[in-house]
Formats: structure tokens, C-alpha cells, sequence
């Protein structure tokens, strides 16, 4: 009777721990199938403003755009466990992210080989996106505690930026472009691990990070193709 009690317990334990492995993988796939649909949501948004690049020549409505994609990042959070309108407010977040980007992107496309860097930056961001994960993935070092750090890094950034727009500097701003680069690669490290080993409550929360990491990391790129590829 004990030999069949531990038979069973082993039985038990292997189906559960077969069905926490299922679990997470299909967690692991929804988070990125959302987190691909928040990349075309984005893409959407800046090409859709780009075609309407006049409403940003009043600062109003970009201050504005700015407010509510906060608050529907907010929103989003509070509604993560809402079926269906969690997704409405993922894309809305997403969409308008792009969207907002418009006036950066003008800046470069402008230029006589804006095009070009643009697309290299995207193309540089994807592989290196995708480098990151698989490493992030397969290596044996866990980044699990560097919130924190990453965290302060994060606050620090900010402020040079911040800083860099009332007393502007070509030395500061090409520090800043490298920093940022830097800071969400790692950040890419961080989150997919995180995904990886269920630390988020949501896929939704998941696809976001991922979305905001290469959001970041194509800025800062850009920005660096900007300095390198510019005659002054």
C-alpha cells in the first residue's frame, strides 16, 4: 500500500509539474504573439502620423497625446485582467506610442539620407532584439536581481536627458544615445527572463516590457546612426 501511495505521489507530481511546464509555455507564446501585434500597432501609428505630420505643428496636442498615452498605460495595468478591453487598451497604447513618435522620425526623414538611417535602425534594433532574447534565453547568469539597478540606471538616464534639452551638448547627447542603448539591451535580458520564469501576472504585462524595451532601444540607436551618419 505505501509502495502504490508513492507510486501515485510521483504520478501526481510529474503530471503537475507537466502541467505548470505547458502553462508557462503557453503563457511564453501569448506574450510574444502580443507583444508582435504591439510592433505592428506601433508601426501603424507612426506611419499613420507621419501622413498627418501638420497636427504637430501645435504643441497642444502633443503635450495631450503625451497625457493620455499615460493614462492609457495606467488604464491598461488596472485592466489587465479585463477580457477584451485589456487588448482595446493594449493597441491604443501601442498605436498612439507610434504615433507620438512622428515628430522624431520627421526630424530624420528629412534629412537626405533620413530614410536609410531609419530603416537600418529598425533593422538593427530587430537583430539585436532578437540576440538578446536567445541569449537571455540560453545563458546560465540570472538578471532576475538587477531591477533595482536597472531602476536607478533607468531615473539617472532620464535626468541626462533632461538636463541634455536645457543646456544642449553633442558630447552629452551622444553619452546619452550610448547609455540608452545599453541600458535596454540589458533591459531586454531582464524582461525576457522575467517572462521566462513567470514572474508577470499577465501576458499582457509581459508584452508591454518587451514593447517599451524595443520601443527604447530603437530611439537610442536611431539617435546614434543620427550622430555617425551626419556631416557636421
Amino acid at each position: 500500500m505505501a509502495l502504490y501511495d508513492r507510486d501515485y505521489a510521483n504520478e501526481s507530481l510529474q503530471t503537475s509539474e507537466a502541467g505548470a511546464k505547458t502553462a508557462l509555455s503557453s503563457f511564453i507564446k501569448k506574450t510574444y504573439q502580443l507583444f508582435a501585434a504591439s510592433l505592428l500597432a506601433g508601426s501603424v501609428g507612426a506611419y499613420v502620423g507621419l501622413g498627418a505630420a501638420y497636427i504637430f505643428t501645435t504643441n497642444w496636442f502633443y503635450i495631450g497625446g503625451i497625457i493620455v498615452w499615460f493614462a492609457l498605460s495606467f488604464g491598461l495595468y488596472a485592466a489587465k485582467k479585463v477580457n477584451g478591453l485589456n487588448y482595446v487598451l493594449l493597441f491604443a497604447f501601442t498605436f498612439l506610442g507610434g504615433f507620438l513618435l512622428t515628430p522624431f522620425l520627421g526630424g530624420f526623414l528629412q534629412t537626405p539620407a533620413g530614410a536609410a538611417i531609419v530603416i537600418n535602425a529598425f533593422v538593427l534594433t530587430t537583430v539585436a532584439f532578437g540576440a538578446l532574447s536567445i541569449f537571455a534565453m540560453n545563458t546560465k547568469k540570472s538578471f532576475s536581481a538587477w531591477g533595482k539597478f536597472l531602476f536607478i540606471a533607468l531615473i539617472v538616464l532620464v535626468a541626462a536627458i533632461i538636463i541634455n534639452i536645457f543646456i544642449p551638448s553633442p558630447i552629452l547627447y551622444t553619452v546619452i544615445s550610448a547609455a540608452g542603448a545599453i541600458l535596454f539591451s540589458i533591459y531586454i535580458i531582464y524582461d525576457t527572463q522575467n517572462i521566462i520564469k513567470g514572474a508577470y501576472e499577465t501576458p499582457i504585462e509581459g508584452a508591454i516590457a518587451l514593447y517599451l524595451d524595443f520601443l527604447n532601444l530603437f530611439i537610442f540607436i536611431l539617435r546614434l546612426l543620427g550622430i555617425f551618419g551626419s556631416d557636421e
